[in-house]
């Protein structure tokens, strides 16, 4: 019996990996609301058997939906976290707390009905509704303490374990379902008084069960290797407000027009503000200067080290530019990569001097920060003298930036120097 139950819950396994995996690989062609449902509509089942359905193994007896349903669903919600983001995760988390929350209050509110029989003998067993409505509101609590949890140590491990999709999922599945297992135990305990022999039975049980499903996510990734989880870790903190909808200041700065990673005014701002202020120096008979810097090799960054490594190169020279600029210094996030600097009452010289102090401190700052140098090249073009308007003026600065580029990269090019020779780049 013990063997054969064995083979059973394996069966149960592979079953829910393999149609649980399937919607989530699918999710760009029939929308990761499929996966999301599949997810959540096994919950009261999962309660249930926790409650009531138990069978034996060799080293005691288990849950088929403590150690099949909820260890996988806690998984899947931690690969649909690494394959997505802390922003998308958050949604079944948040929906299966709120969700099941309102069952209980439903169910606290048909328990007043005076029912009827509709056949002899098929009258609601009430007391069992309310016995897994006090498990489930229990159930739910600790499914949305894992589920953060599961996901900020997966990012935490990532600081010593890197890449190491299996060895990270192995032990932060082990950590937290140990948790889950003495907390969900107390209350199994407590409601309906099971033995101490299904605590330690289920715990071996999720122990193997997360070695059976990251076993199965790695040969899922040998087969799709395409798939494979994105790098580096995550900063702790900006996973958990994500997590947690803590982000008010977020919305601070969409509403007072910034853009939320650099901090600075994003493109939006320049087009709508850019050619005002640049009107208003130039009736007043007053100089200005347009900037247009760009960090060089920036695709490689992302390539090699992941685009949180190029989140934080772009937030580190954003930095450098705001801890540069004057009050009359108006700086913007352009494209990915570019940022551009109207600088009002600044000439020509002035405005190479400024952008060669820029270039060089922003090579000092990432040297001391990042494995290597991060460079930038910039353009530079000045008002009345070449232009007198926005459209003109970012022209002429871009097309000094590709002079820039194309004289090896790392320079500052202006109406100063634009005039000496072309070394190609090697």
């Amino acid at each position: 019996m013990a063997f054969s139950n064995s083979l059973l819950l394996v069966a149960q396994a592979a079953l829910y990996f393999g149609v649980m995996m399937t919607l989530l690989h699918w999710r760009r062609s029939i929308g990761l609301g499929v996966f999301m449902c599949a997810l959540g509509v096994m919950h009261f089942l999962e309660t249930y058997l926790a409650s009531v359905f138990y069978v034996q193994l060799p080293f005691g007896i288990i849950s088929p939906g403590s150690t099949v349903l909820f260890t996988g669903k806690l998984l899947m919600i931690l690969l649909l976290y690494v394959k997505e983001d802390a922003a998308t995760v958050r949604q079944p988390i948040h929906g299966l707390l709120i969700g099941n929350f309102l069952i209980v209050g439903l169910v606290m509110l048909l328990r007043n009905h005076e029912t009827v029989e509709l056949a002899a003998g098929r009258a609601p067993d009430i007391g069992f509704v309310d016995e897994m409505g006090l498990l489930m509101v229990w159930g739910t609590v600790l499914l949305y303490i894992d589920s953060l949890a599961i996901i900020l140590l997966y990012e935490r491990l990532g600081r010593w374990l890197g890449r190491h999709f299996g060895l990270r999922v192995l032990i932060c599945g082990a950590v937290v379902l140990t948790f889950d297992q003495l907390g969900f135990f107390l209350a199994l305990h407590w409601v309906s008084g099971a033995p101490v022999e299904a605590l330690v039975g289920g715990w071996i049980a999720k122990m193997l069960a997360v070695l059976l499903y990251t076993l199965f996510f790695l040969i899922y990734l040998a087969l799709f290797p395409a798939a494979e989880p994105k790098g580096g870790p995550r900063r702790f903190r900006d996973v958990f407000q994500a997590l947690t909808y803590r982000e008010r200041y977020e919305d601070l700065l969409r509403s007072s027009h910034l853009d939320f990673l650099t901090k600075v005014s994003h493109r939006s701002q320049f087009d709508t503000t850019a050619k005002a202020r640049l009107a208003e120096v130039l009736e007043a008979g007053q100089v200005a200067s347009l900037l247009i810097i760009d960090i060089d090799h920036f695709k490689r960054v992302n390539d090699t080290y992941g685009h949180q490594a190029g989140d934080e190169v772009l937030a580190t020279v954003a930095r450098v530019l705001r801890d540069n600029q004057r009050s009359d210094d108006h700086v913007f996030r352009y494209g990915g990569e570019e940022f551009v600097i109207l600088s009002l009452r600044m000439g020509a010289e002035a405005a190479q001097s400024f952008a060669d102090r820029l270039r060089r401190q922003i090579e000092e700052v990432t040297r001391d920060a990042f494995l290597e140098a991060v460079t930038v090249s910039v353009g530079i073009a000045s008002a009345p003298v070449e232009a007198d308007s926005i459209d003109a003026l970012f022209e002429a600065a871009d097309r000094r930036l590709y002079v820039a580029k194309a004289r090896g990269r790392n320079r500052v090019v202006g109406a100063l120097n634009e005039a000496e020779p072309v070394v190609p780049a090697d």
